[in-house]
This record gives C-alpha cells, structure tokens and sequence, in this order.
C-alpha cells in the first residue's frame, strides 16, 4: 500500500433509545452519507440489551438511505439457533455485512461465561454466519491487548482463529498512539494474519467520557493528549478543534505509514468525523451542473 491508494472509510453508530437521540442520529446519517462509505456499522449493546433497537435501525437504514448497514452481533445472552435466525432475517433483510462480536457480560456479572447452548467466542459465530449465508463479516481487535487476554500472544492467536473462521477484516479498538498500532500490525503480519487491520478512530467529543472509555478498554490515554484538553471543560468549541486536530494528525500518520482504511466511532456526532474525513480527502462527489 502506499500514501496514493484510495480511502476508504466506514462510520460506527449506535441505536438511539430517545426521540432526541433518534434525531441526532438520522442527522448525523445524512451529514456523512454523501462521503459514501463502505458500510455503517451499528452496535448491539455489548451484554446484548439493545437488540430491538439494533434491528429497527438497520431496517431503517436499509429503506431510507443507500448505505451499506453493518449491524453488530454477539454471543451474549441467545442459543445458536436464535443467533442463527437473526442473521436469516438480515440476509433476508438484504444486509450482507456483519461486524461478529463475543460481547461483554451482562450486567451485574463480573465474567463472561458462554451461553450453554451458545457461540461460546467470535470465532465460532464467525463459522456459524458462514455457515448461515455469504457474509462479510468484520471481527474485533486490540492493539494494546484485550483486557481479558492472558497475553499478547493468546490475543493475537485468538483474531487468527476469527481470521480463520472466514472473517473479512479486523477492526481494532481506538488507541491514540500510532506506535501501538504499527507494532500490533506488524506482529499481525508475523503472525500469519494477512486480512486487513482497520484503525479504529475514536474523534474525541467530551474528554471525561473518553477516560471512562479509555479505562474500560484499556487504551492508553498519553500525557501529552492530557495536556491539550486541560481546562477545556467548558469550552466545547475550543474542545471541538483541539480534537479535530489531534484525529487530524493521527490519520495522518497512519496515512504515511500506508493505511487506506479508517472505522470512525461516530458516538452518532457527525461534525468531527467530517471534518478529519475531508482532511483525508474523503468528500461528496461533485455532480458537474
């Protein structure tokens, strides 16, 4: 790959659970869709609690837009054949991307254990959507390693078996030291991992909830990034560029470093996404009048 090659991106949503977040999201929606991107994902509550909400989103994108929905799917909380069924409804549906997710323990549990009659791990519900239809099917992975992984080893051969179940691509968690994601792909590459890693791109809305996300995942948060957002808490404009400019120059170092592809956590806020996809050269086709 080089710095010439074409972008391509693809934004992250999640389903709205008011009338207010509704709007916010639909607006977004028609805000990013003239960038034609190469499918929008939509996330299904990672202990599986937003399933509903999950379907009738993707339906809608499906009737009133031309993207390409991407809905998340989990192992959490449902048997084989209820997951199954779902993904016949969305191949019947017409959806043809899935982003294929163990998920997190439902609240009030500290682990995750399998479902008895379940996908115990990603891998496995990657086979069984093969099984099901022709998907193409996204998976998850970590450049700072999974919280949960005994090492880095054991997480690295964990996305091989995603990889080797039939997934498509990787697309990582956000991270905001580049150096962390060049290490983890090359060590992908080591690895026998030839599909292709997506940077995970989380544009930074309100700092403090980026901590809470940050600690969760365990993504490093560097002191320099700190420093640029301290004593903005009330000044959100201010906030605005400081984080358009940080995203900005790490797409762009990803960029010389040869990377094509971007997934955007929207956190359904349309403005900063824009913003650093048309610095990258991502804009609306122009009809000639």
């Amino acid at each position: 790959m080089n710095q010439h090659s074409p972008i391509r991106v693809s934004f992250e949503f999640f389903p709205p659970g008011t009338e207010s977040m509704a709007k916010t999201l639909w607006s977004s929606l028609q805000k990013l869709a003239p960038l034609e991107p190469e499918f929008v994902s939509v996330t299904y509550g990672a202990d599986g609690s937003t399933r509903e909400r999950t379907h009738d989103t993707v339906q809608r994108v499906l009737q009133e837009t031309a993207l390409t929905p991407a809905p998340h799917l989990t192992c959490v909380g449902a048997s084989r054949t209820e997951v199954d069924e779902i993904a016949r409804e969305y191949l019947s549906a017409g959806v043809r991307h899935i982003v294929a997710l163990r998920g997190d323990p439902p609240k009030g549990c500290e682990q995750y254990d399998p479902h008895p009659d379940g996908y115990a791990f990603a891998a496995d519900l990657v086979a069984g959507l093969r099984r099901v239809g022709d998907f193409d099917i996204s998976v998850a992975a970590y450049p700072e390693v999974h919280p949960e992984a005994r090492s880095a080893a054991a997480d690295l051969d964990n996305l091989k078996r995603k990889m080797d179940a039939g997934a498509s691509r990787a697309i990582t968690q956000f991270f905001f030291d580049t150096a962390h994601f060049l290490r983890f792909r090359d060590a992908c590459v080591r690895h026998g991992i030839d599909a292709p890693i997506v940077p995970g791109i989380l544009p930074i809305t309100r700092f403090s909830q980026m901590l809470k996300f940050a600690g969760m995942c365990g993504t490093e948060v560097p002191a320099s990034l700190h420093q640029r957002f301290d004593g903005l808490d009330d000044q959100p404009e201010t906030r605005n560029l400081i984080a358009a400019s940080f995203a900005i120059e790490q797409v762009n170092a990803l960029r010389r470093e040869g990377v094509c592809d971007f997934h955007f956590y929207t956190l359904n806020r349309a403005e900063l996404t824009y913003a650093i996809c048309h610095n990258l050269g991502v804009r609306p086709l122009r009809v000639a009048s």
